[in-house]
């Protein structure tokens, strides 16, 4: 039997895969099932539809997505679901990312995308892992702990 995913996680490009890394390594941490691709909104957009079909025919609950330059793979996958979609912008383009921030979060009335800062993968992560607490009370007891452990860290750093 095959574990249900329910965080699809998108990239445009093979080279970004660092910056969302810290986004997977958050789901794994928190025993959260994911399905991660690399496809492009402009260069292989029919195989984006197919990722996002099977996601949602497959019980996926959240995406997070994530480019640089024009970020209009977020846009792409909001576009065509009604589940929630968060953004990742990458850095990189000569504009260090500020361009895939304006698109990502420049969205039209009606088509929102959840954005998170400049190479925020791990934040985009905490995002949907709040997301599916909605109805996981134990996941919830989780991310209680996980930031009473960031608390610690802070107030040990001196």
């Amino acid at each position: 039997m095959t574990r249900k995913i329910d965080v699809q996680v998108i990239i445009g490009s093979k080279s970004d895969e660092l910056k969302i890394k810290p986004a997977l390594d958050t789901l794994a941490e928190f025993g959260i099932a994911y399905d991660f691709k690399v496809a492009s909104a402009h260069r292989s957009p029919s195989y984006v539809e197919e990722i996002i079909d099977s996601a949602v025919n497959g019980g996926v609950k959240v995406f997070i997505t994530g480019a640089g330059m024009a970020n209009h793979l977020s846009g792409a996958v909001a576009g065509r679901t009604t589940l929630p979609v968060i953004g990742v912008p990458f850095s990189g383009s000569s504009l260090g990312g500020m361009d895939s921030l304006f698109s990502t979060v420049q969205m039209p009335p009606g088509i929102p995308v959840a954005t998170v800062a400049v190479d925020g993968a791990k934040n985009a992560a905490v995002l949907a892992l709040e997301i599916l607490s909605i109805e996981n009370k134990d996941l919830q007891k989780k991310i209680i702990e996980f930031r009473h452990k960031e608390t610690e860290k802070i107030r040990n750093a001196i």
